[in-house]
């Protein structure tokens, strides 16, 4: 396939080639066919050089302006190249297919006819994706930090490599990750990784709130499978042990629940991706969804815990400067009547400014909807104001569905705030939101943090 794309440092190397190719097919026929004129033989050497020639020049596809990316990651991605003549319209989609590649800030193309054929240039503009990670934020009672490094670049062929060490609530936690989102150019993916996280986790009995330092140490492994460029299906599983241990620090003068639990797990996955979101810059557009199933096996109590969930997010230019975004996530998982409940309410997660971990429920349905205006944008730097809605409900452990539509179990927090973007580093966003709940004005919360929230 990729014979027919030949840039100028290859071009002589194939011709060569072609030609010596030529000549040893030309000393076989003379060898079997003696009789054979000379002149028959010359005509058939002309013929033969002729096709090959038209095929060498078919197209020949250049990039521009790669300092790190590797040309051969990014060929697949042209669709153009498989056409004598491409359309503008075809050529203006491999363009923003390139841009939606993480590294690719911008692209441009030029189409130049010769008379060796038709040279495609795509002039890209590529933004830093190494990078120092050193981020931070909080609510009130607990502030958090993160130091390692990321690259959503790795070795220049899209690669996924991140290592960070982070502590919240004052206790230890890091992570390496690894993703390979295609195995030498092919439709076949895997992720690696290795997570140790430590947290304090409230935990809700009908007494009141009990703390607990909760840590989770995982090793999983994932097969990703391609069926085109905007779908996926990625399917997994880890190994982690789970401890939970009533911790110091408590709101109760005698606590209940146990003083310490262990369970080691099995967690398998299978999570299909439809992702046609398009990029320029720090705009978005377009629209992705999820399904994630998971299966958890508790190797002491020998039981199965399910849960699936749903997520997708809209993007869409408003004017000149506005870009709205919405998301919706809904979740169901087994009703048990336990405190150890998977979905959280949480400023970091789905409710900004409602604090941390303040509720916990077996099924969920959330909607974010905030409006991003541009009101700097130059070479380097772009400044939003935001202005958000985030609605949430949940289902009590061991409660009803019809909980989820129970006003007491509502909550809608409106506000605020404003990004801080830096053009040349991929996805440099500093974050602050200010969120107010709209039938409680005495609950409120400042949301800080990098990267836009969703």
């Amino acid at each position: 396939m990729y014979s027919l794309f030949i840039n100028k440092s290859s071009s002589k190397y194939y011709f060569k080639s072609f030609y010596f190719i030529i000549k040893i097919k030309c000393l076989i026929v003379f060898i079997l066919f003696p009789n054979m004129t000379v002149k028959y033989l010359f005509l058939g050497w002309i013929i033969s050089f002729c096709l090959i020639s038209s095929l060498i020049a078919q197209q020949t596809v250049v990039f521009k302006g790669l300092k790190r990316t590797q040309e051969n990651y990014l060929i697949p991605f042209i669709h153009s190249r498989l056409i004598d003549s491409p359309t503008d319209s075809l050529l203006q989609t491999d363009v923003q297919r390139l841009k939606n590649i993480p590294g690719i800030g911008n692209a441009n193309y030029l189409r130049d006819t010769t008379v060796q054929g038709v040279k495609l240039i795509f002039d890209l503009e590529e933004v830093r994706t190494l990078l120092p990670i050193f981020n931070f934020g909080g609510i009130e009672g607990n502030i958090w930090f993160q130091v390692g490094f990321s690259d959503i670049n790795w070795q220049g062929k899209g690669q996924f490599l991140s290592a960070a060490y982070q502590n919240n609530d004052r206790r230890h936690s890091g992570n390496i990750f690894y993703k390979i989102p295609r195995i030498s150019n092919t439709n076949w993916g895997l992720t690696l990784s290795l997570n140790k996280w430590s947290s304090r986790e409230p935990l809700f009995f009908p007494e009141g709130t009990v703390n607990y330092d909760y840590d989770n140490n995982s090793l999983g492994l994932s097969a990703i499978k391609h069926f085109d460029f905007n779908r996926n299906l990625e399917i997994g599983g880890s190994f982690f042990i789970e401890n939970y241990t009533k911790s110091d620090f408590q709101f109760l003068e005698n606590p209940p629940g146990p003083a310490g639990l262990r369970q080691p797990k099995w967690l398998s996955k299978a999570q299909y991706t439809e992702n046609n979101l398009n990029y320029h810059y720090f705009y978005l557009t377009g629209l992705t969804w999820q399904v994630l199933l998971q299966n958890v096996y508790n190797t002491l109590d020998q039981d199965w815990f399910h849960s699936l969930q749903f997520q997708a997010r809209y993007y869409a230019i408003l004017g000149e400067k506005g870009n709205l975004a919405t998301r919706l996530q809904l979740g169901i998982a087994n009703n048990n009547d336990t405190p150890f409940a998977p979905f959280v309410a949480d400023s970091h997660t789905n409710i900004r400014g409602i604090g941390n971990r303040i509720d916990r429920g077996t099924a969920q349905v959330i909607l974010n909807t905030e409006y991003r205006h541009t009101v700097h944008e130059s070479k380097k730097w772009g400044a939003q104001i935001v202005a958000f809605s985030d609605t949430g409900t949940w289902r009590d452990p061991g409660g009803q569905l019809k909980d989820l539509l129970n006003k007491d179990q509502f909550r809608q927090f409106i506000g605020g705030g404003f990004r801080i973007i830096y053009r040349k580093v991929y996805g440099a966003v500093l974050r602050v939101d200010y969120g107010i709940d709209v039938f409680n004005r005495n609950e409120e919360g400042l949301v800080i943090g990098f990267g836009q929230y969703f």
